[in-house]
């Protein structure tokens, strides 16, 4: 109620599932005074999936396939929960299932082309991702930009380790919008320059991928601290098999020395977070995988093993090329274990990225 006092749509998401807690759908029913049946096509489909898996759906699985009468119903290709939308007294409820990538992949296939109906215009984006410049530098560069811009507008968004611009215009049509955002995006990418790692990429190493691909360059990973998060980063992506030789997690100082080539001397001398360290282990990478770049990491995650001399949150990166061995030292003080991991990896990846665009 209070919700529809302030709004004629509202989005839900979740509480579409068979257990007894799931009401989402009875209580939207109760406020629009509707009783509920059994939808039949998505009856059908419900025992389509149990039959396909093997499986006998119990009764309570059934349940999924009641709707409210006079609902729009949205086929799920992902799950057994369809969604659906109730109108009435010029209100509108749309309910989607709760998991991430269901309600997703039904926003985007059916529940955008029934909302376009209500509208007679649309809102197109597109997001440049940012990183090595942060929000307060980007937003000084942009500031006149930003406030001269209306249709289409740009905003920023600080995240972690990177900024975001979005830019959204409103217009008649999907090719009309694209025509006033890519002058716009055009400009920009002239203004902050190499700072830029990607338009409309997902995360940054789908724009690794993408231009390591297009220099047929290939990878290998030797990783300490960050446990293989970088070469999972990198694998996520479809097509990683054209770039990504092999990946060594290496923990222990053993296998540093026994299998990346790490001599003794360095790891006594200077200990395994060093840059002598990292050096060692992205040379042994890149030799022992035949790649054209190996990249290490090694540091301290935390929260324990830090000392005053080298602290919790010291992190080296290396990166081998042909004649070359590129070093970073990363300084993330008083950060979360998982923070200093995720970190340490989107660092690596940008070392990747400048050294695939031959930046400094």
């Amino acid at each position: 109620n209070v919700a529809f006092s302030r709004a004629d749509l509202v989005l839900m998401t979740g509480g579409l599932g068979p257990t007894y807690d799931d009401l989402t759908k009875e209580t939207v029913a109760a406020y629009f005074g509707r009783k509920m049946q059994m939808h039949e096509h998505s009856l059908q489909r419900l025992m389509e999936y149990f039959k396909k898996a093997g499986r006998t759906p119990t009764p309570n699985n059934l349940k999924q396939a009641e709707m409210p009468e006079g609902a729009v119903v949205f086929d799920n290709d992902n799950g057994t929960a369809p969604g659906l939308a109730v109108e009435g007294n010029g209100k509108i409820a749309v309910l989607m299932p709760g998991p991430p990538y269901e309600m997703n992949a039904m926003f985007q296939a059916r529940i955008r082309p029934y909302l376009q109906k209500f509208s007679d215009k649309v809102l197109v984006s597109r997001v440049i991702r940012i990183m090595g410049m942060g929000e307060s530098e980007v937003e000084y560069k942009l500031r006149d930009y930003m406030m001269r811009h209306k249709n289409p507008t740009v905003a920023p968004y600080a995240k972690q380790s990177e900024v975001q611009l979005r830019v959204t215009a409103s217009a008649k049509t999907r090719e009309e919008a694209y025509g006033l955002i890519d002058p716009v995006v055009e400009e920009i990418k002239g203004i902050l320059g190499k700072a830029i790692y990607g338009v409309d990429v997902e995360n940054m190493e789908q724009a690794v991928v993408q231009q390591l691909k297009a220099k047929g360059m290939k990878i290998a990973t030797a990783e300490s601290c960050t446990g293989g998060l970088v070469s999972k980063r990198i694998t996520e992506i479809p097509g990683a098999s054209d770039v990504f030789e092999c990946g060594v997690c290496s923990y222990a100082n053993r296998i540093k020395h026994e299998l990346l080539g790490v001599s003794e001397q360095t790891l006594e001398r200077y200990g395994a977070v060093s840059p002598q360290t990292a050096q060692q282990m992205a040379e042994g990478i890149r030799r022992l995988s035949g790649a054209e770049i190996g990249i290490s990491v090694t540091g301290i995650a935390g929260p324990g093993g830090g000392t005053e001399e080298k602290p919790v949150g010291l992190v080296f990166l290396a990166a081998a090329c042909e004649n070359k061995v590129y070093v970073q030292k990363l300084l993330m003080e008083n950060r979360t274990r998982g923070t200093v991991r995720q970190f340490s990896a989107k660092y690596a990846l940008e070392m990747l990225r400048r050294l695939a665009l031959s930046l400094p």
